[in-house]
């Protein structure tokens, strides 16, 4: 079966490289074609430090670039047994690309969403086949995080679950069902404790020693703060606004020094200021 994967971004490049690892052939597509430059400089320098270190060998990394086309145009996508959508997360233009998908697919094509939150039934409602339609939600870096969360639309039939089921544990991945609410399961989670970090900073707490409770008195391996960091203080931000836009609740309310901290632009990593500065 062959699988398109829509975006070369970190995510649909990661997902697009997760899926030709596992002996799929993928085609990344991107409108934007300065991002699939980027997406092929990254995995070339990424898979030649694996045959570096001697853990591929150039016949096999060579196997999978076989496996790995790119193309900027969305007609691409015919012939595809399954296409992933992983463009950023806004509902609108999750819909654009969907009705898109859906006119230029094979009827029988499945499309799925890379979605770390949003409505499935939503973006199926854009489409003709909403049946076809579901969620598969990876984590950041794809080929690395063992985990991926399954969703269903409210039009989802029990033949396109099981298909993608069985398609993203072919692809090495654990599996868990998560109900069509907002956040799914781990985010719903984790990033309310992020948020609640998040306050206790505001409240006259160091960032090190929250992250340092937590790594030393909850067993996690990374601390919330260091976490909120490295995802992006704004993506975590939008997540958490998500959350209570969608259900209404008080307890889902974003710190205010998150919203501060996105208008000053110290978004973490990627910024070099968040929590903690970076080098960059």
């Amino acid at each position: 079966m062959k699988v398109a994967v829509i975006g070369a971004g970190l995510m649909g490049s990661g997902i697009a490289q997760t899926c030709a690892q596992a002996g799929y052939e993928v085609k990344n597509i991107d409108v934007f074609e300065p991002a699939i430059e980027k997406a092929k400089v990254n995995i070339e320098k990424l898979f030649a430090k694996k045959v570096a270190k001697g853990s591929m060998t150039e016949a096999q990394k060579n196997e999978i670039f076989e496996r790995m086309t790119y193309s900027s145009n969305m007609e691409d996508v015919r012939g595809a047994g399954i296409i992933i959508e992983a463009v950023p997360e806004k509902i609108e233009l999750k819909k654009s690309v969907f009705k898109q998908l859906d006119k230029a697919a094979d009827p029988e094509t499945i499309i799925v969403s890379n979605t770390s939150g949003l409505s499935i039934s939503e973006m199926a409602a854009a489409t003709m086949r909403p049946h076809k339609v579901m969620g598969v939600h990876f984590f950041y870096p794809a080929p690395v995080m063992k985990l991926a969360e399954l969703i269903r639309g409210i039009a989802t039939d029990d033949d396109t679950y099981s298909k993608v089921r069985g398609f993203v544990i072919s692809i090495k991945k654990t599996v868990v069902d998560a109900p069509e609410y907002p956040g799914f399961i781990v985010n719903r989670i984790l990033v309310p404790m992020q948020n609640e970090a998040a306050f206790m900073v505001m409240e006259g707490c160091k960032p090190e020693d929250v992250d340092n409770a937590m790594k030393l008195g909850a067993n996690h391996p990374m601390g919330p703060l260091e976490l909120t960091d490295f995802v992006g203080i704004d993506v975590m931000l939008a997540t958490m606004t998500g959350l209570y836009n969608g259900f209404h609740d008080s307890k889902y309310r974003p710190c205010p020094l998150l919203e501060t901290m996105v208008k000053a632009g110290h978004l973490g990593r990627k910024t070099g200021q968040g929590f903690y500065k970076y080098d960059k």
